[in-house]
C-alpha cells in the first residue's frame, strides 16, 4: 500500500511519462495484462491511456488492470491511468521515495 507522500511523487514523476498501452474496445484482455506485467517488471511505473471509444473511464478500470497485474493504482485522471508494481529484476533502475 502505498502512502500519500509515496503516491505524490510517483504522479509527479508519471506527470512527464508518455503512455506506452491504449485500452480500446476490446477492454482488458489476456494480451494487454501480460503486456502490462512486463512493462511493470521493466519501468515499475507504467502510463496508460484510455480511449473514448471504449465504454469505461479511467476510474472505473484502474481497480481491475491493478488487481489483474498485482500493482498499486496511483491515479486515473480522465482518460490516463497510472500503475506502480515494484520490479524484482536487479537490472532495473528502481524508483526512490
Amino acid at each position: 500500500m502505498l502512502t500519500s507522500k509515496e503516491r505524490s511523487n510517483l504522479k509527479a514523476i508519471a506527470n512527464d511519462l508518455q503512455p506506452i498501452f491504449q485500452i480500446g474496445k476490446g477492454g482488458i484482455t489476456q494480451n494487454l495484462i501480460a503486456d502490462l506485467s512486463n512493462a511493470l517488471e521493466a519501468r515499475e511505473l507504467v502510463k496508460i491511456t484510455v480511449l473514448k471509444n471504449t465504454d469505461v473511464t479511467g476510474r472505473e478500470i484502474v481497480d481491475e488492470l491493478a488487481k489483474a497485474v498485482r500493482a498499486e493504482a496511483v491515479s486515473a485522471i480522465g482518460n490516463k491511468v497510472v500503475l506502480y508494481r515494484y520490479s524484482r529484476k536487479d537490472n532495473v533502475k528502481h524508483i526512490e521515495f
